[in-house]
Order: C-alpha cells, then structure tokens, then sequence
C-alpha cells in the first residue's frame, strides 16, 4: 500500500492564551493521496490554516501525529518535502522577481548554474518567462502571486501547501489563476493541499474537499469528487458540480 503524502491521526491542537485556552484543532484525522489536490473550506477561524502550518511543522499538535511523505513534519521540513504558499504573495520589492524565486535555492546552497536553471524552470511553469527581471510593484496581483507559486515550486518538493493563495484577488483573475493551478497539477503531478473560503473555488480545483466545522476545528465532511480531472470553467454548470456544492453548503450550515 503506497504511503500517504499526508497522514493525520486524532490530531489535536490547543494554544494557551491569557484568556484562557482556545481549542483550535480537535480529533482531525484524514488521508491524502500522492498527487491528490485537496481542499479544505471551512467557516473562517475553523483551523484550516492551522491545520495546514501543522502539516509544515510550523505548529506542534497537543495530540495525535502528523505524517508527511511517511516522516514527522519536522523531518519533512528539513528534506524539503512540500513548498508552502501563504496568502500574500510575501515577495521582497528589492529582489527581482527571479531574484525572489531564487532565495530558497541560496538559502540551501545550490550553485548558481543550478539556482538559474530552477529559477527559470519554475517561471516557465507558471507563465512568467520574460518577466525575471521585473520588480514586484511591476507586476499585478495575480502574477505576483504566481512568482510565489513559483517560488515554492523551485526547489521541486512533492508537495505544494496553498494557504488562501487567491483570495484577495478579483474573480476574474481568480478564475484564470484555477485554471492555471489545475494545468500546472496535471503537468507536475504534485499533491496540493488547498485552503479557501470558496465553495466554487473548492469544487473546481479538487479531487477531494475536506468541510471543517467552526472552532474546535473537526473534520465535519471529506468529498471525493467524481467530476474529471481536466475541467473547464465550464463544468460549474454542470448537475455533479451542482450537487457537490450543494452538500458543501449543507456542511457548512449544520
């Protein structure tokens, strides 16, 4: 039996504050699949994110454990098992937009032949050749969120962490920006875990959609999508579409 790329068990999360403490995770278990694209939507505050830094060894569960690739998060981590892409774009305006790509791959002391052949590699799968020398104020919102993609594409981990990555953008952008993640998923294979505030955006994107509850964040529902892998923006209108939405929706109010 093939190793999960993420294997969480009864994970439970509890942060200590000075008003007391707040139950952020409780009892989460779930399996995601080698190049599965998987999305979690949940009320905001549910722990979605939370989730996912936990995943990223960014956040130490106070129960359960975490698998990822078959390791803990800590030693996912430090092989480089997944790219991680946070809500802002989180570019440095003093670096070049092949600049910015290029700074995990200084950081673990590629060469630069290396550097450059990763940095244009990872900017042709995202659609950006011929921008490397643009700075971040030069680009629109959209495009400098795909030089983020870029970014934790670079160093070619098996896994892709997507924290909200569209959501300040307009739905036009938004929508080009789905279409473009579903081709670079077919065309890379990774796995994507894929937080969001949008059913649509949910349903479009995954092969699976995990529905969390309000805190404590509990794993309410998980979809295995029955729609195709290759989409169009099309398919929203179709009945399966629809009907997963809908239950989608139903999650969320119960």
């Amino acid at each position: 039996m093939e190793t999960p790329a993420i294997d969480a068990r009864s994970v439970t999360l509890t942060f200590q504050t000075a008003d007391g403490p707040v139950n952020a995770l409780q009892d989460v278990t779930l399996s995601v699949g080698k190049g599965d694209f998987v999305s979690f939507i949940g009320p905001s505050g549910c722990g979605k994110t939370t989730l996912l830094r936990v995943i990223a060894d960014l956040e130490t569960p106070t129960g359960g454990e975490v698998r990822v690739n078959g390791m803990t998060p800590e030693a996912a981590r430090r092989a480089r098992a997944y790219g991680y892409v946070f809500q802002a774009a989180g570019l440095y305006p003093w670096r070049t937009i092949e600049k910015n790509v290029k700074l995990p791959l200084e950081i673990m002391g590629y060469d630069r032949a290396e550097r450059d052949h990763r940095a244009r590699e990872a900017l042709k799968l995202v659609d950006l050749e011929g921008f490397e020398k643009k700075y971040p104020w030069q680009l629109s919102g959209g495009m400098q969120q795909r030089a983020s993609i870029a970014r934790a594409l670079a160093f070619d981990a098996d896994i892709l962490l997507m924290d909200e990555p569209f959501g300040a953008l307009d739905e036009i952008v938004r929508d080009r920006l789905n279409e473009e993640l579903l081709d670079l998923w077919a065309r890379t294979a990774k796995t994507i875990a894929f937080v969001t505030h949008s059913i649509t955006e949910a349903v479009f994107l995954s092969t699976k959609i995990v529905v969390m509850s309000p805190r404590p964040g509990r794993v309410t529902d998980v979809i295995d999508s029955p729609l195709p892998k290759e989409r169009s923006l099309a398919i929203r209108d179709s009945p399966e579409f629809v009907e997963i939405a809908w239950r989608i929706r139903q999650g969320l109010r119960a």
